[in-house]
């Protein structure tokens, strides 16, 4: 079910766009998982399983990047809250059947919103950083499905993803 733009939280009465004001919310532990993948050719699925890639360690140096943009949500999303995250955990995981990455994210925090958007960030980054680390040898990689899995936390509570 698709919500009307005045019953949506970023837009006001008028349906201007603004930022949700969180000061009567419950302060609550929030958590919140996101996945994504990087598909890529057979041959740079070898290249970064065998740690040929030029530029480095193509999972190690995703990684780091995937936390950073998880920091870096405020800066990008405009209506996103700055959050004082107490955890960002970003994983790598070479997958032999796409060919390809899978990433997974988690990110927590204790307060007034979610860290949905942190986590889909962190994803994003992770793929967009293996991407740019072998692009030179594979155009084609295509980075998708990038989804919340989990979030809970808050007086929505739990919600997974089936």
């Amino acid at each position: 079910m698709v919500e009307k733009a005045n019953e949506l939280s970023h837009f006001d009465a008028k349906g201007d766009a603004h930022m949700v004001d969180v000061s009567d919310k419950a302060t609550t532990a929030r958590v919140a998982v996101a996945r994504g993948q990087v598909s890529m050719a057979q041959e740079t699925f070898a290249l970064i399983s065998e740690g040929r890639a030029k530029k480095g360690d193509v999972l190690s140096v995703a990684r780091l990047a995937g936390i950073m943009g998880a920091k870096k949500t405020p800066d990008l999303i405009p209506l996103c809250h700055p959050l004082a995250i107490t955890k960002v955990a970003v994983e790598l995981t070479l997958d032999p059947d796409l060919p390809g990455v899978q990433i997974e994210a988690t990110v927590k925090t204790t307060g007034q919103t979610g860290v949905e958007m942190e986590a889909l960030t962190a994803v994003s980054v992770a793929g967009l950083t293996v991407y740019d680390m072998v692009k030179a040898v594979d155009k084609a990689m295509v980075v998708s499905d990038i989804r919340v899995a989990l979030k809970d936390g808050g007086k929505s509570g739990r919600y997974e993803a089936s």
